[in-house]
């Protein structure tokens, strides 16, 4: 299975620039995106589906704002909209979709760089995740996580660590959720066969930082421990551009 999580930044906004016709390239067995900002019924999604992907949506209440995807060539046996926390549901953020004894959950974890209340709210849904995942995977051990975490966990994941120390993204609090994460039986795709600096999954839009690759590794695809046998490959793909994001990559033989 070839996973691709993505936060697109606008799933038509994104389709303009193209996605469609990467998509068409056949990248990917499944794609997970965040920040769709749209419905299903407002996207051209019969050409999605064209290329032999079933969809699922769960958008934000909000129109034009936040909400996550799956697109599967392999239908899967269950999905789930939403994770039953009432704030997070509101906002589109969990999606989830079983294949066989596999379940990949698709996430898009909340920013707190517009202020201290959605830090707060950041921390609140860490917590909240955090035990929805913990009393899934006694239900469900062989899980796969994929999403725009908007945390960057080691100062390896980040352009500029020193400057950006009490940023939101890179705070003690937030890396300190990233290593209970990890402690908690799974595992980085990425870093699992990489462990070289400079990779990065977001580049913000000033001072040209993406050209000069000054980024964020931000984006993830984690996997249960006891998946990790499984793990074939991991990669970034920086010159894939339709978003301030790029896609991350993983494949794990199923």
């Amino acid at each position: 299975m070839r996973i691709i999580s993505y936060n697109v930044n606008g799933l038509r906004s994104a389709i303009t620039k193209g996605f469609i016709d990467w998509l068409a390239t056949n990248p990917t067995d499944v794609i997970c995106l965040q920040e769709i900002k749209a419905h299903k019924e407002n996207v051209d999604f019969a050409a999605i589906e064209a290329l032999g992907f079933h969809t699922f949506w769960f958008p934000a209440q909000k129109k034009g704002y936040s909400g996550v995807a799956i697109f599967s060539k392999t239908e899967p046996n269950f999905v789930q909209y939403g994770n039953g926390i009432m704030q997070s549901d509101a906002e589109g953020r969990v999606i989830r979709a079983d294949f066989g004894d596999v379940t990949l959950i698709n996430a898009y974890f909340p920013s707190g760089s517009s202020g201290d209340e959605r830090q707060t709210y950041k921390y609140q849904w860490l917590a909240e995740f955090y035990e929805y995942i913990d009393a899934l995977k006694k239900e469900r051990p062989n899980l796969i996580i994929t999403g725009d975490y908007n945390i960057c966990h080691k100062p390896i994941d980040i352009h500029n660590p020193i400057s950006n120390k009490d940023s939101s993204g890179f705070l003690p609090e937030e890396r300190a959720w990233m290593d209970k994460w990890f402690n908690s039986e799974f595992v980085d795709t990425f870093r699992h066969f990489n462990a070289e600096p400079h990779h990065y999954s977001w580049w913000s839009f000033r001072a040209n930082s993406r050209a000069n690759n000054k980024g964020w590794r931000i984006d993830y695809i984690t996997v249960s421990k006891s998946l990790e046998s499984k793990l074939k490959g991991a990669a970034i793909y920086p010159d894939v551009k339709h978003s301030d994001h790029c896609p991350v990559f993983a494949e794990l033989d199923l």
